[in-house]
């Protein structure tokens, strides 16, 4: 395209989600109550991590650093679709734009990474319960939580870094509630191919071999089970994994219907809510999903209170 009819962008429009003006009230309170549940829960769960001694384990270090990238994931899309619901001011700027698309990849990243290694101390766990505290030493957690998110700064970044090179057209308008990568390239004006080629090899790297390695943890945990059936047995392995398995199953499941069998006649609705599940729906249900049959968390829970109790009224 020649520059006589290139502009440069300085800003794109957010459309948001495609919700009748008479319930634009009752969404924003519904999505707002979502947001503060998502903040206020991942916080009480990184606090009494941090607080309690007895839960300064391998598993709740990982469940602590899965909070906080909840925590984090949410606040990069929730404020800002809040503040266009309520001032109803679209508006977002090419560099908080990409700003927003790299934080979102970051963190969508880290969770999946997490996953990862919460499945593996399952596995340890279950599989060589005798050998799990020299196996699961905290030199080796520190090293997966350190090598989650040094692989998911360099992952989010190289996509940023490909999408500021390109150049965009007139239109700004984002049919989406935030900077969604493949609707940023529907707006380029320049070649869009090694983009489309880094997100489709990266992706399915970043994605793919993370839930196969879930999946084959969890395999050998099940098969671990079958050789020495017993009733107490099969009772722990599923208050153990139960709760895991309820976030992959949420995570995992929406993410690939969405990128990786995706459909013909996906409607912009249906793709719109299949977001909003992975990004918005998720992180306010892993608190849930993580304390509320936890007896650990219970534990905590209790003992931080009685702290503070005696603390304040000797």
């Amino acid at each position: 395209m020649t520059g006589k009819n290139q502009t440069t962008v300085s800003e794109f429009l957010l459309l948001g989600l495609p919700i009748q003006p008479q319930h634009k009230n009752l969404f924003y309170v519904l999505f707002l109550a979502m947001y503060l549940t998502t903040v206020i829960g991942n916080l009480l769960i990184i606090i009494l991590i941090h607080l309690d001694s007895h839960l300064h384990t391998p598993m709740y270090l990982f469940l602590s650093n899965l909070s906080l990238s909840d925590l984090c994931f949410s606040s990069v899309t929730m404020p800002k679709l809040l503040q266009i619901m309520q001032s109803q001011v679209p508006s977002i700027s090419y560099s908080g734009c990409l700003a927003q698309m790299y934080f979102f990849l970051f963190f969508g990243d880290l969770e999946s990474f997490l996953l990862v290694a919460m499945a593996y101390d399952r596995y340890v766990a279950i599989c060589f319960p005798l050998h799990y505290t020299s196996i699961m030493s905290p030199k080796l957690c520190f090293c997966l939580v350190a090598l989650s998110w040094v692989l998911t700064t360099f992952h989010a970044l190289l996509h940023t870094l490909l999408m500021a090179r390109l150049s965009f057209c007139a239109d700004n308008r984002i049919p989406h509630f935030f900077c969604d990568m493949s609707a940023l390239l529907k707006l380029a004006c320049s070649d869009t191919h090694v983009n489309e080629l880094v997100i489709f090899v990266m992706g399915g790297i970043i994605l793919v071999i993370p839930f196969l390695l879930i999946i084959t943890s969890y395999a050998r945990i099940v098969s671990s089970i079958i050789k020495v059936p017993s009733a107490r047995g099969i009772r722990k392995a599923f208050s153990t994994c139960g709760s895991h398995l309820s976030v992959v199953s949420l995570f995992y499941g929406t993410v690939i219907g969405l990128y990786l069998i995706p459909s013909a006649n996906n409607s912009t609705v249906k793709e719109t809510v299949m977001v909003m599940m992975y990004t918005v729906v998720t992180p306010m249900l892993n608190p849930f999903i993580y304390s509320l049959r936890n007896q650990d968390m219970k534990g905590a829970l209790g003992r931080v209170i009685c702290k503070k109790k005696i603390i304040f009224c000797p």
